[in-house]
């Protein structure tokens, strides 16, 4: 019989028990089998029949798991069982092959204990899930059975006198050991939830977290297995190739990763030691805080990175056994054989098995599967810690941002810019520290380690080889560092470069009306030379970098091996020789990370340091005062009516003192001393300085009446809100709050001549709430609706009264979604009323009984108190002031105050105070594009990002923009450097296995199979050298061409890209936002400039190393193909799931990290509001919201790159467990395999390089396809059918104008905008154009500059058809003034004659004509003055003015005027007028009026109404017949 259980040798009573039963060992092993079946018979049935009936019950949602007592403990201890149970096996199998005949009971018990160890773990995983703990005593017998039938083994082992020397005694002292720990633990659940041998079993609830549906991470909560393999990801990124990835889907974060709970135990940390030390003036170091809030996981990190790293020396030491033990014979010597033979069975040396090629192939396997699952744990959990320490920072660092004091603000000891930049930079680089950190520790423990076994394994030579690799560490270094330099310095270029840009897109349309866009787009062009030169450095650096990293080895290894032969005595080995190369691998992953390491470290010092400034930054007082001594329960509150009668304070100077003796101030009544709201005595306060801004401030502000504080610019109106506030810092005096349940209202603004500020008091349920609007609008970044409520309860009533009383309903009729429109940040898409009348609503909503009362103020000190009627006797001068004022604006406040209609009274001249020459209806369409990037271009994104398909034609789009050349280049240079690696290291195997005297690799070397040391010199170490100099050659080409191809690419992107849209027509600019369009020149510019050459060097090499590899190993072993098909298939499915689901998730990535920084520079520039709200934890609760929100995208975009690595590792460990094994059988050479099993361990690192290259790229190229697709746009027409030499140089001379049958359109498929018009237009003369809006007169001002599409009819200007005419000269030779004044950054000079065509003189003189001669002498340097980005620095009138010397500069004689005076001041539209009429009395002007009274004196008038010319005549004789609709226009416009 072939097999038998206890085997049939010859003359072994196998089955005897005359001995005693147990003294047979068979009889032991059959007895050892019982637990198992035990086991097996009984969970079998429960878990099919059981959870068979409700299979749902596995897949039952989350909220219904629940760990046991010791859940990790039984996980670990299982597995270490599952692997006791392999090496059993092992052990068995290996024993049974020295015995005559089969003997089953060598493995097949320990064949049921594993199949019995890996059931227990289902079943128990199954019992867990279904919270059913009294299940669990199958397990606890099985354990006990287990323990004793082991023992009985370990038991009669002793007694045989087998010893620790014997591997068999030794892995039952394990199993032993293993199977008490577990019983131990069962223990331990009976113990804590007593669900047997108790009358009352604990009842346990699941983790607060599983039970809120919307948590959806679950990486804390799933067991060990899910956990290292993220399994539980699956249903996420498999399904994500279905449906997109929202933020529904992912869900919430789990309560101990919020940002909250961080930041409660960094805090608690911080302020531990800020008690600790003795010396109140040193600051608490942050480091320690954040050692003792997040020290715990960095070092379990660490533990799992050290294990990581000890056990991936496991691979080149198992590489060198098998090639070594290959060809040894396996047979034992048979002296010792009968030696070992104990109770009858063979018994293995501890050390035999490790020399079995097979064992130790499983073995490499097993050790490289957990040296992954260790280095992703310890990524993991380095990536949850910092990124909950990123969540800390930011909680305390907008904490700090809401306490900061106002002075600090104002006075610049704190810019928005620095506080940016702690929120969106110095964060990340402590976070990204932390993701480095445990690198620190363990890199230098495994290049030691590295080294030590590298000397083990080669001697001397070793060192060497190391030397050399320790050597050019710095230069790494070094170049790392240039590397940032360079960054730095390209940053700010295109920093200059976008702003350029930006002024450009904004001023488009002028800059085509004036044929200037070529002169600005050079100036750009220059920009980016500079830029572009710059990006040179940074990609040679950047090359030089990948050149070290690929070149060192290569270095390292030929000078270990040429010494090695010229040095040592003995032969280099196979054994020895891959292992070592396998070594040199392993040290140049930390070698070269090193240096980035280091560099953050540095970073990490350099962040924490400014963060801890900024914690110890001066804070605003303390709110005691809001309750002062005045405070009452809130319950006395009660409604008060008041007399309503008016009162004001004036101030005016301290001169007059004297004039105003005591006695004249009004006594207050004393039910006005209870009705006081706010009430300061004696008060002094200052900004911070030792001089006092505000002093000897005495005032009471009543109750339920409107307060009004008057006085000259700089007074310190504003300031003296802001005391009230408690803003300021007070030197001296008290400040009182009313005991009622008050809501005050201050709003700080400008009222015309005198700025004033307004503040009203008003009562409501919140009790220490002031509404207050600034002087300087503060918007969110939220909807108007938003705006206004504040964060109070919406009162649709409440709502339309107070946005009737700020007459904002116009503006939001003109909003695209109305009230619901979302406000960009900082208010972009408003005009600066609309932003300042949303701020007084804001303030308003709540608004009830408001009576009217003013304070007047003057160099800090308050002086006349008193009602207007008041003042009206006693200060009549003051009066007469305040009434001429207010006549200006408005003409019937007069009646309006006898009448004392209060309340409409206030609604007007707060109104009118506010905006008085507001255009309410204009809105700014150019900020109005600048709304976020639409969402038409996502949705393209997002539907065609379903589809999984790498977009190889917009890869190829790129790569031909680089040159074919480069491309070529690269691709050979790429293929060469590889085939020569492969060279090297075959050269290698040839040369080693030479050396073995009777071996001969291949036949080329059958005939050195006996050469000499000599001639072995001789042969292979000139053509080692040869191969590994051309092969750092070849690396150093190689990383030249890709970066440069990158250069070159990114090159010619941005050069057409410029170009098609600066000559895109009008209309493009009207359709496409701005933000869209200069999203294209910043993001996925610097996309294509800097991140996607070394993405794309990355995935070319990564790729190339593991074709390879795979090639070698199936040219080792040709069997080996047969495995990598499914291998193939797993891995192509991966990648593919994964790619869809990261980009999905590196955009919510993206796009929750926008609001968050928004949110940060929000709440910096409105902190006064937020305060005197009393909003503040409101927003903080809006932060932490944000904040987590950002985590959660982030901790699953690292789970899921961790689910990616784990599974391609574990396909990596495959393919080396596949070659190992087909190489053991096909009994290859052993040079030959070394090679091989050395190339498929480097195939686990780079398979998951290859699958994130790819969907990096993937994301990166959506960047080139966005600049693609503007690439089709049309340009306009530059050329024209005449030529510029048939064109008289003074044309057009006279400036007559025939237009004739004229129809325009916009594009080609919207209707006509102006139908078949006839007009002429004699040389000089003056022309009004008017109409209502949308009839057509702007059309009209493009079509004599043909910016719009003429399809029938003409221009003919001086005889001369304008469409014939090449766009430069036609525009070039005409004048034009727009309604939007356009300025850009530069000189003045540069804004008036940017061709530098005219002398001083002219420019001079031009400037004379509009007024503005002495403004510009003024100003340091003249005409080469500065004018800020956008004109900034001048009015709106003076830009409009300076707009007209520029007209005038260019001596045209046509003048088109575009509503030119729409958006300024009555002063300024007559000096326009009078301009108009002297310096242009000889041109023709065509004006198009916004207002008909501007051109009442035109002596031609066309009239517009819907696209078609209805009347035209000279005004005069327009205004004569009563029905025209001119006459129409008139009447309306008075």
């Amino acid at each position: 019989m072939g097999l038998s259980f206890c085997g049939n040798d010859r003359g072994s009573n196998a089955y005897s028990v005359d001995n005693g039963v147990l003294d047979n060992g068979c009889f032991v092993d059959a007895l050892n089998l019982v637990p198992h079946v035990f086991l097996l018979f009984i969970t079998f049935p429960i878990l099919f029949i059981g959870w068979g009936s409700q299979s749902s019950k596995v897949q039952i949602h989350h909220n219904t798991w629940l760990h046991f007592p010791g859940h990790n403990l039984r996980w670990i201890l299982t597995f270490t069982l599952l692997f006791v149970h392999v090496c059993e096996i092992a052990e068995g199998i290996v024993s049974n092959t020295q015995m005559e005949s089969s003997h089953l009971h060598l493995f097949m018990p320990a064949l049921m204990g594993f199949i019995a160890a890996t059931t227990s773990v289902v079943y128990y995983h199954n019992i867990e899930t279904a919270n059913f703990p009294k299940l669990l005593l199958a397990l606890f017998i099985y354990w006990i059975l287990a323990f004793i039938t082991k023992m009985i083994k370990l038991w009669k082992f002793a007694e045989a006198s087998l010893g620790v020397q014997h591997l068999r005694f030794c892995i039952t002292a394990l199993l032993v050991i293993l199977y008490g720990l577990l019983m131990a633990v069962e223990i331990n659940v009976i113990r804590v939830r007593k669900y047997v041998f108790f009358a009352n079993p604990q009842r346990v609830k699941p983790p607060e977290d599983l039970q809120d549906l919307g948590v959806r991470f679950l990486q804390p909560f799933v067991n060990l297995l899910s956990k290292a393999t993220y399994w539980w990801m699956n249903p996420l990124i498999i399904g994500a190739h279905k449906r997109p990835i929202e933020l529904k889907k992912i869900g919430k974060l789990p309560i101990a990763m919020r940002a909250l709970t961080n930041y409660l135990s960094l805090k608690d940390a911080y302020e531990e030691q800020k008690q600790n030390t003795d010396d109140p003036e040193k600051s608490p170091s942050i480091w320690r805080s954040m050692y003792r809030a997040f020290g715990r996981p960095i070092l379990l990190s660490s533990t799992f990175r050290f294990t990581a790293d000890l056990l991936g020396f496991a691979g080149p030491l198992c590489i060198s056994g098998i090639v070594e033990h290959l060809n040894s014979t396996t047979e034992i010597d048979k002296t010792n054989k009968t030696g070992n033979m104990i109770l009858g069975v063979y018994h293995m040396y501890s050390t035999e098995l490790l020399q079995n090629t097979s064992v130790l192939a499983v073995l490499l396997f097993l050790a490289l599967v957990l040296q992954r699952t260790f280095l992703q744990a310890s990524y993991y959990v380095t990536i949850e810690t910092g990124i909950n320490l990123r969540g800390a920072l930011l909680a305390m660092i907008y904490n700090k941002i809401l306490r900061l004091s106002t002075s600090n603000m104002s006075m610049g000891e704190m810019t928005l810019g620095q506080i940016n930049n702690l929120v969106a930079i110095e964060t990340n680089q402590l976070m990204w520290f932390l993701f480095l950190c445990p690198n620190l520790w363990a890199m230098p423990v495994q290049i030691i380690m590295g080294v030590i076994l590298l000397y083990y394994l080669l001697g001397n030579s070793a060192i060497i080889g190391a030397g050399v690799i320790l050597l050019l560490a710095p230069v790494q270094y070094l170049i790392a560092t240039k590397l940032a330099d360079t960054q730095k310095s390209t940053l700010d270029y295109s920093t200059d470069r976008l702003k350029k840009t930006t002024e450009i897109l904004k001023g488009i349309k002028l800059l085509k009306l004036y044929a200037w866009d070529n002169i600005f787009c050079d100036s750009v062009e220059e920009t980016r030379e500079k830029e572009l030169t710059s990006l040179k450095t940074f990609a040679l650096y950047t090359s030089m970098s990948i050149f070290m990293n690929a070149a060192i080895p290569i270095a390292a290894v030929l000078a270990t091996f040429v010494t090695h032969a010229y040095i040592e005595e003995d032969r280099l080995s196979p054994a020895k020789a891959f292992a070592s190369l396998a070594l040199f691998h392993i040290l140049v992953t930390p070698l070269f990370l090193l240096s980035t390491v280091v560099r953050f470290a540095v970073k990490a010092l350099v962040s924490v340091q400014k963060l801890g400034e900024f914690l110890q930054s001066d804070e605003i007082g303390d709110d005691s005062w809001r309750n002062g001594e005045m405070s009452m329960p809130l319950e006395s509150g009660k409604k008060y009516k008041y007399p309503g009668d008016t009162k004001a304070i004036n101030r005016k100077g301290r001169y007059r003192m004297d004039n105003y003796e005591q006695p004249m101030r009004r006594q207050l009544r004393p039910t006005e001393t209870e009705d006081v709201a706010v009430q300061i005595n004696d008060g002094y306060f200052t900004w911070g300085s030792s001089l006092s801004t505000l002093s000897d401030i005495n005032i009471r502000i009543p109750t339920g009446q409107l307060t009004m504080i008057v006085g000259q610019v700089g007074c310190g109106k504003s300031s003296l809100l802001l005391a009230m506030l408690g803003e300021m810092q007070t030197i001296s005096g008290k400040v009182y709050w009313s005991k009622l349940p008050d809501c005050e209202i201050h709003l700080d603004g400008n009222i015309s001549g005198h700025d004033s500020g307004l503040s009203y008091e008003e009562r409501s349920k919140n009790r220490h709430s002031v509404a207050y609007a600034a002087q300087k609008s503060w918007l969110l970044n939220a909807t108007v609706e938003d705006n206004i409520t504040f964060g109070s309860p919406f009162n649709k009533q409440r709502y339309k009264a107070v946005i009737d009383a700020c007459s904002l309903q116009p503006d939001i009729d003109l909003l695209p979604f109305g009230d619901q429109t979302e406000i960009g940040e900082r208010g972009i898409n408003l005009s600066g009323g609309q932003r300042q009348r949303i701020c007084v609503a804001r303030a308003l909503y709540q608004n009830t009984n408001i009576v009217f009362l003013i304070i007047a103020m003057k160099d800090g000190s308050v002086l006349r108190e008193g009602t207007l009627k008041d003042i009206q006797t006693h200060d009549v001068e003051l009066y007469e002031h305040w009434k001429t004022l207010m006549n200006r604006q408005d003409q019937e406040l007069e009646k309006e105050t006898e009448l004392e209609s209060q309340t409409t009274l206030e609604r007007k001249t707060l109104r009118r105070a506010f905006y008085s020459r507001e255009a309410k209806n204009q809105i700014d369409d150019e900020d109005e594009e600048e709304e976020v990037e639409e969402d038409e271009d996502d949705n393209m994104s997002t539907t065609t990002s379903r589809r999984s398909k790498i977009p190889w034609r917009v890869c190829w789009r790129y790569l031909s923009s680089g040159g074919f050349l480069m491309v070529f280049l690269m691709v050979s240079s790429k293929l060469a450097k590889h085939s020569v690696m492969v060279a090297i290291d075959y050269w290698l195997a040839a040369w080693t296995s030479s050396n073995q005297r009777n071996e001969s690799l291949v036949d080329p070397f059958a005939n050195s199979a006996n050469s000499t040391q000599n001639t072995e010199h001789h042969s292979y170490v000139p053509v080692f050298i040869i191969l590994c100099g051309a092969a750092i050659a070849l690396c150093l080409i190689t990383s030249l061409t890709v970066e440069f191809l990158g250069v070159a690419a990114a090159t010619n992107l941005h050069h057409n890209l410029l170009n098609k849209i600066i000559h895109a027509p009008i209309r493009f600019f009207d359709i496409t936002p701005l933000g869209q369009i200069l999203n294209r020149f910043s993001a996925d510019t610097n996309i294509i400039d800097q991140h996607i050459p070394p993405t794309l060097e990355s995935l070319t090499r990564s790729t190339l190393l593991c074709l390879s590899a795979i090639g070698i190993i199936a040219f080792v072993t040709p069997t080996f193909l047969i495995a990598l098909v499914p291998l193939a298939v797993a891995f192509y499915f991966i990648q593919k799931y994964f790619r869809v689901a990261s980009r999905d998730l590196q955009d919510l990535d993206d796009s929750t990290q926008l609001p968050l920084l928004c949110h940060f520079s929000e709440t910096a520039e409105g902190l006064t509001t937020i305060r005197a709200f009393r909003h503040e934890a409101r927003f903080k609760q809006r932060m932490l919201e944000l904040t987590d929100t950002n985590n959660t995208a982030y901790l699953f975009l690292s789970a899921a790159n961790r689910w990616l690595e784990v599974r391609t590792d574990y396909l990596g460990a495959m393919i080396v467990l596949t070659a190992a094994v087909a190489a053991i059988w096909s009994s290859s050479q052993s040079g030959l395999v070394g090679l091989g099993l050395t190339y498929a361990l480097t195939v686990t690192n780079y398979l998951n390089w290859v699958v994130r290259n790819l969907a990096d790229l993937e994301v990166q190229m959506a960047a080139v396809k966005k600049v693609n697709s503007f690439l089709s746009t049309e340009s306009e027409n530059y050329e024209g059918s005449m030529d510029v030499s048939q064109v008289p140089e003074d044309w057009p001379q006279h400036g007559e104008i025939k237009i004739q049958d004229l129809c325009v359109r916009y594009d080609p498929v919207l209707k006509p905008v102006l139908k078949h018009v006839n007009a002429h237009i004699n040389p000089g003369q003056k022309v009004g154009i008017c109409g209502r809006t949308g009839s057509g007169k702007s059309s009209l001002s493009l079509a004599f500059f043909n910016m719009v599409d003429v399809f029938e009819g003409k221009i003919v200007i001086d005889g001369i058809d304008i469409c014939k005419l090449p766009l430069q000269t036609l525009r070039s030779r005409l004048s034009i003034i727009l309604q939007d004044p356009v300025l850009f950054s530069g000189s003045i000079r540069l804004n008036l004659d940017p061709e530098r065509t005219c002398t001083d003189d002219r420019l001079w003189e031009a400037l004379e004509i509009a007024q503005l001669k002495n403004m510009v002498k003024a100003l340091p340097g003249g005409l080469d003055a500065v004018v800020t980005e956008g004109g900034e620095n001048f009015s709106v009138g003076q830009r409009q003015l300076f707009c007209l010397a520029r007209a005038f500069v260019r001596k045209s004689s046509i003048l088109i005027m575009d509503e030119a005076t729409a958006s300024i001041d009555m002063a300024t539209e007559n000096i326009l007028q009078k301009v108009v009429m002297t310096a242009f009395a000889d041109r023709t002007v065509v004006t198009i009026a916004h207002l008909v009274s501007s051109i009442l004196e035109a002596e031609q008038v066309l009239v517009f109404s819907s696209g078609n010319l209805v009347e035209c005549d000279s005004a005069a004789n327009l205004l004569k017949q009563e029905d025209s609709v001119f006459h129409l226009l008139v009447q309306t416009h008075k």
